[in-house]
């Protein structure tokens, strides 16, 4: 019998191409998303979708455990379509919420439901100014103010609760700034870029690497290093299928 992965999130850009990633990898793969009209697209990857809101923690708990995954991957955001300057204030708070109240609710239900592997989706320009490239080891900017420290302070309440859950193996994938299909942009953008199906290659990866921890996944350059990732994980920031 295969093994059991549940993805939430499934239905955001990266959750859509790792479906595919792990179907092709024979995976039996439970896709979850709060959105009843994203079943039938998250289906037609081969996964089995799962309406579930991961705010309701009971309710979440009740479906994991039915399920019983060997991994649950954390592919939560709640951010606009193409990152729309209209609404980036109040997705910066709903963002931060989901990686806070979301991530607590779902290593929880991960505990409950008897997972050992997590892995979690975070950001590669977290980091507090120094010396460059940043690598994993480089602190956090949880200092910073505005919309940027309530950011910061949710990837960091994230990172916390997924590294320090002693029943799971967690591994914390910190993505540069996406572009490919359905992110709202073909180029690349910011100061560390990664292709989507870059990103989603390399939660496949973690989840067929025993080693844990933190990983930067973006393209070769000169701010953030991706040399951990491509060392221990395999990953190439090339690969995009």
């Amino acid at each position: 019998m295969s093994r059991k992965i549940f993805v939430a999130g499934a239905s955001g850009v990266i959750g859509k191409a790792l479906l595919k990633l792990l179907v092709a990898a024979d995976y039996s793969v439970y896709g979850a998303t709060r959105r009843p009209e994203k079943l039938k697209d998250i289906e037609a990857t081969g996964a089995t979708a799962v309406v579930v809101d991961v705010y309701d923690a009971e309710r979440l708990k009740e479906v994991l455990v039915r399920i019983k995954p060997w991994a649950v991957i954390h592919q939560l955001t709640d951010l606009p379509r193409g990152l729309s300057p209209d609404l980036m204030a109040k997705a910066v708070e709903n963002n931060a919420r989901i990686r806070t109240e979301g991530t607590r609710n779902l290593v929880a239900a991960a505990r409950a439901a008897g997972a050992v592997r997590l892995i979690a989706q975070s950001i590669a320009w977290a980091y507090r100014p120094g010396d460059t490239p940043y690598l994993e080891t480089h602190p956090l900017d949880v200092e910073a103010q505005g919309s940027r420290g309530v950011s910061v302070g949710g990837v960091a309440a994230l990172e916390q609760q997924v590294l320090g859950e002693p029943t799971l193996n967690g591994t914390v994938l910190r993505y540069g700034q996406l572009y490919g299909p359905d992110t709202g942009t073909d180029e690349p953008n910011g100061t560390s870029p990664v292709h989507v199906q870059a990103a989603a290659r390399a939660a496949l990866l973690a989840l067929q690497t025993e080693q844990s921890g933190i990983f930067n996944i973006t393209q070769d350059n000169p701010t953030v290093s991706n040399e951990k990732a491509k060392r221990i994980l395999g990953w190439s920031p090339t690969l995009q299928a």
